[in-house]
Order: structure tokens, then sequence, then C-alpha cells
């Protein structure tokens, strides 16, 4: 059995989720602007860096706390 976290929800085309399948994590991003991303990781700590890198302080001026929100959120996986 698989363990599905959401991590963020805004409507059926923004979101990101996370899957864990054994000590695969698989990372969906789905955005109306880009379609859906698949990103597999091997550890959270490779997931981790990849989401420092992709979600910037620079993307969420004005709404550093939904950065936290998604940071704290990734890291509870």
């Amino acid at each position: 059995m698989f363990k599905k976290h959401q991590i963020y929800k805004i409507d059926n085309y923004n979101m990101l989720t996370v899957v864990v399948q054994g000590k695969t994590l698989i990372v969906r991003e789905i955005s109306d602007q880009w379609g859906e991303d698949c990103h597999t990781f091997v550890s959270r700590q490779e997931m981790l860096h990849w989401a420092k890198n992709r979600y910037r302080a620079e993307q969420f001026v004005g709404r550093e706390e939904e950065l936290e929100s998604i940071m704290s959120n990734l890291k509870e996986v």
C-alpha cells in the first residue's frame, strides 16, 4: 500500500502531492500553466534539496506563509 501526502492544493489544477512507495518518493506537481510534472527521489534529503531549489523565497514575496507551509509539509513526509 502506498502512502499519499497532499502538500498543497489550490484547486484541481494547482497542487503538489507526494506518494511514498517503499524507499521511493514520487512528487507530482500539477499546475494550470505547465501541466503535470513527476519527480522521483530515492531519499528525503534529495527531495528536500530539490524543493529548496524549486520553491525559492524570491517567488513568494508577500506569501511567506505559503512557502513555509509547503516546506514544513515536505519535511513531514
